[in-house]
């Protein structure tokens, strides 16, 4: 499919595309493990609810040579008269540029707010857990628009579904926006729900042979390298399962002070997916690390993540829970 060369969608380093991700389940699937889960400690005041709860990432487009920032909503929202239906009636009449990128107007402004459950009292929560920066804006002062997807081809039809729906962070910056978003996640509601400063890289080391025999044997793959790495009171492990082209296999276990088994997950190749490297990668501009654990949100278990880059998908946080629950990042993906 020949991609609209006049938008440009850049991922951050969390999201990953897909043509349209299904909503994760909890996995019920434990060995062995003991009951106990390490949670944060949230006062009453702050709790959140975490029935129906989204998280987003933040795409960079590209406008007129310059770049906005920009969070979808589309994974979550859907509407045939989304946009301005005068809009789509001129479209043959309209040169490409100015179907490309719409400012919404302040109904469908609320036809947006009412389809995602928000209110203009509510707020849009952006963390970025690498730099421990927590920013907060008023949805009341957001800008509504929509952007043509980058995967609609020039000749098409144009309808609603066409476009990307949500709100605009920053408008017509230079290239250096990107770096500013790198580890970001951003909520829309009435609390934070993100716990600051608990957030940290994993740096692995490789780990003895002995880690290998006692956690991961049994495997009818290739053993590869086995890595260790800790945080707060846990030791996480980590081994790789080779077939001829590579990894194949990624497991993950977690140990605690006690020396018990509290956590294990295997991460395998699907749908075309790419392990994340488990060093730091020298020629990446970000320098930086693909794997990051700890406490995100009040409440809740440690999380970890970055060990796949799906091709079909969005980025998944996994919790380092008794369930193994798992949190999508929508990311408005349709390859």
């Amino acid at each position: 499919m020949k991609v609209n060369t006049a938008l440009v969608l850049l991922s951050l380093q969390l999201m990953i595309f897909s043509c349209k991700k299904d909503e994760k389940q909890p996995v019920q699937n434990q060995n062995n493990l003991p009951s106990d889960s390490v949670k944060t400690v949230a006062k009453k005041e702050d709790e959140i609810d975490f029935k129906n709860f989204h998280i987003f990432n933040v795409s960079t487009m590209q406008r007129n040579e310059l770049m906005d920032t920009f969070i979808s909503v589309s994974d979550i929202y859907s509407d045939s008269q989304s946009v301005p239906a005068e809009i789509l009636k001129k479209q043959k009449e309209l040169p490409l540029d100015k179907l490309s990128y719409l400012e919404l107007d302040e109904q469908h402004k609320q036809k947006m707010l009412t389809g995602i459950k928000l209110t203009e009292n509510d707020s849009l929560y952006l963390y970025n857990y690498g730099t421990n920066k927590l920013q907060k804006f008023p949805v009341r002062q957001l800008k509504a628009v929509a952007y043509l997807s980058p995967y609609f081809t020039e000749g098409e039809e144009i309808d609603a579904s066409s476009y990307m729906l949500g709100f605009q962070i920053d408008n017509q910056k230079s290239n250096e926006i990107f770096d500013k978003y790198s580890n970001v996640v951003a909520y829309f509601g009435n609390k934070n729900p993100f716990v600051e400063n608990k957030m940290k890289a994993i740096k692995w080391e490789k780990a003895g042979t002995d880690v290998q025999k006692r956690y991961f044997s049994g495997s009818k793959l290739r053993y590869g390298g086995t890595f260790q790495a800790k945080y707060d009171n846990m030791t996480y492990y980590v081994q790789d399962l080779l077939e001829e082209y590579g990894t194949q296999e990624r497991k993950l276990v977690v140990i605690n002070n006690q020396n018990e088994k509290i956590f294990e997950k295997t991460f395998s190749m699907d749908d075309g997916a790419e392990f994340n490297p488990l060093e730091k990668m020298e020629n990446d501009p970000t320098n930086s690390y693909a794997q990051w654990t700890g406490h995100l949100f009040k409440g809740k278990a440690p999380v970890v993540f970055g060990f796949i880059s799906p091709s079909f998908g969005c980025p998944v946080i996994t919790f380092i829970d008794k369930e193994k629950t798992e949190l999508s990042i929508n990311c408005d993906n349709r390859h």
